[in-house]
């Protein structure tokens, strides 16, 4: 009988490390003075914070500083990949490197995904083109600066989106939830407190500024979900899936609500009690 347990690749190298990046997402993003940031910054400038060493000078006062969007940003390990592999751990911030990052940012984002979703007991269907689709990405994610810049990553994740929708249909349904379909759903500043939405097909959703509090979330799907300012206080979440620490990053929470296993409770949740 096949071990699949002992298969399971890790979520481990998928998260950002910035020692042993050369700052790319603080040179190579654009960013707008807004709630998110204290003012603008153009592509491919690096970050007055950013320091010789690459790391920022500000990053343990972030918030208070008026950038709390770099404090819910992830690369994904990206940023390490390119700098140490990708160009081979040459401190060499061209264009070529910053165009580079932003692709294998969103091939290591779905490596995320389908790694997650290899570990649901539901998906084991699919196992199998779960497997050969991850090898796929990762073979993509590795290749040459000229063949990153030539890739189509739009197509590609469409075509990574049909198999992880699949994943989800058949996670929710052994969620023993209603499977409520609120896909795409405007619900900007909803009033969800207590909400039952086990199962829910929450992917794409607009949940700003919701109140989410005591709501039950159990099995549900939250992949591209907007879950900034949500407050998801004493909510419970556990076997939610295609949830990003970004996501969670970018919500507020408490003590009381729980987490699935793949994600980690914010520092600024304790903070902000």
């Amino acid at each position: 009988m096949r071990n699949d347990t002992a298969e399971r690749p890790s979520l481990g190298d998928l998260r950002g490390d910035c020692a042993r990046c050369f700052g790319l997402c603080c040179v190579a993003l654009p960013f707008a003075a807004s709630a998110d940031f204290a003012f603008d910054k153009e592509a491919g400038r690096p970050c007055p914070n950013l320091g010789d060493d690459h790391r920022c000078g500000i990053h343990d006062r972030l918030r208070q500083c008026g950038f709390t969007g770099c404090t819910v940003y992830d690369c994904f390990g990206a940023g390490q990949r390119v700098s140490r592999v990708t160009f081979g751990g040459a401190d060499r911030r061209t264009g070529a490197m910053h165009e580079v990052f932003p692709l294998v940012r969103q091939l290591h984002e779905l490596l995320w995904y389908l790694t997650e979703a290899l570990t649901l007991p539901a998906a084991r269907p699919v196992r199998g083109d779960l497997r050969r689709t991850r090898e796929r990405t990762e073979r993509l994610a590795g290749g040459t600066p000229e063949e990153l810049a030539a890739l189509d990553v739009t197509a590609h994740r469409r075509q990574v989106d049909v198999l992880l929708l699949r994943v989800s249909e058949l996670a929710r349904a052994r969620s023993g939830g209603r499977g409520k379909s609120r896909r795409r759903a405007d619900l900007l500043g909803a009033r969800l407190r207590g909400a039952d939405l086990r199962g829910a097909d929450l992917r794409g959703a607009c949940l700003i500024a919701a109140d989410l509090t005591g709501a039950d979330l159990r099995g549900a799907d939250l992949i591209g979900a907007d879950l900034r300012d949500t407050d998801l206080t004493d909510a419970d979440l556990t076997g939610a899936f295609f949830l990003t620490q970004p996501q969670v990053n970018a919500a507020r929470g408490s003590s009381g609500t729980r987490l699935p296993g793949s994600v980690t409770r914010p520092v600024h949740w304790t903070a902000e009690l």
